[in-house]
């Protein structure tokens, strides 16, 4: 009867099972199954994405798991915790949050650690009890460990071509950056030789104007000219007879 039981419930998870919605590679303890074995993320700047875990109870208990990671502000798990009936499955969806930046040659070192204990018949699922996934509790609780992975959203080989992009434009802005400083200091250097001009032709105006005497020569001649030139009318004016 028991085992007729198992049949069935294989069964009844068998129609609902779509073998085409997920990948053949799974990673797997003794109470559950999880495909893909990695978190598979097409990343986009400024963009959330999300991967799917199916979760598959490969045992006739009730198994619950609770799902943890290193960066909990980067990523949205719904359910994080839950219970997956015997022969059931359930699908966990990992949300990116939005990125503003690329992350070093497009790697990530977040990890995904999900807990699996199967649960005693009595258990309330909807109140799981706090030590339900303490090692220390006698109960066998595994762990599954998943990496997370960035790949492009055009091709396998996109994430090259994004390291490969990201980098030329690095590289452009130090370009660019270098160019503009090596034109600054061509500007400030000219601007210091035209003022080292100015201050020379200013010196060789003051100079020239100390050593030339030709002005003040001439301007004195002018001078004499007119006073002699007043000189001599005003004599003419004095010695000329009164007009009868």
């Amino acid at each position: 009867m028991e085992a007729a039981f198992r049949v069935y419930q294989l069964t009844r998870d068998s129609r609902n099972f779509d073998p085409f919605a997920m990948n053949t590679d799974s990673i797997e303890n003794s109470f559950i199954s999880i495909n893909p074995p990695e978190l598979r993320f097409q990343f986009e700047l400024e963009k959330q994405t999300f991967c799917d875990l199916k979760v598959l109870n490969k045992t006739e208990n009730f198994v619950a798991f609770k799902v943890k990671t290193t960066s909990p502000k980067k990523y949205f798990v719904r359910p994080n915790t839950g219970v997956i009936h015997s022969w059931d499955s359930c699908i966990i969806r990992v949300t990116l949050q939005a990125q503003q930046e690329y992350p070093p040659d497009m790697q990530s070192k977040d990890k995904f650690l999900i807990q699996t204990t199967a649960l005693d018949p009595n258990t309330d699922v909807d109140d799981l009890p706090p030590d339900t996934f303490n090692k220390n509790s006698g109960k066998l609780t595994e762990e599954l460990k998943l990496k997370v992975v960035y790949i492009s959203p055009t091709s396998p080989g996109g994430s090259t071509r994004h390291v490969t992009f990201q980098k030329s434009a690095q590289k452009l802005d130090t370009y660019s950056s270098q160019s503009l400083q090596h034109l600054k200091e061509e500007r400030d250097s000219a601007v210091r030789q035209t003022r080292q001009l100015q201050q020379e032709l200013d010196m060789l105006k003051r100079r020239r104007s100390r050593s030339d005497p030709g002005f003040s020569f001439t301007f004195a001649m002018f001078v004499g000219f007119i006073g002699v030139l007043f000189g001599l009318l005003l004599n003419l004016s004095l010695s000329s007879p009164p007009t009868p």
